[in-house]
């Protein structure tokens, strides 16, 4: 049986990053880089989706995505500072 290992950052945190990172991804780009299902992500992309903090760009016949860090960082002033580490945010919105 194989040993799990805790991770430090959510896999919500990880498709941010990701995307920040690669903003011309298609989900089975982020799902490959981040260590998910595309199940998965498409699940955290619709919830983060949800609360505009990114968004579906059609390109042809692809779908790439995009962060808007104005309400991310909304989200953080929302009561989410204990949630979110500040410095986190910050790093994303720099």
């Amino acid at each position: 049986m194989a040993q799990q290992t805790w991770g430090f950052l959510t896999n919500h945190a990880l498709v941010l990053i990701y995307v920040v990172r690669h903003n011309d991804s298609t989900v089975r780009d982020i799902s490959a880089g981040v260590g998910v299902t595309e199940r998965a992500t498409l699940a955290i992309l619709r919830q983060l989706s949800d609360d505009s903090i990114i968004f579906r760009h059609r390109e042809g016949r692809r779908n790439t995505y995009s962060v808007d860090f104005d309400q991310l960082a909304a989200y953080r002033r929302e009561g989410t500072v204990s949630l979110t580490p500040r410095a986190f945010v910050d790093g994303l919105i720099q």
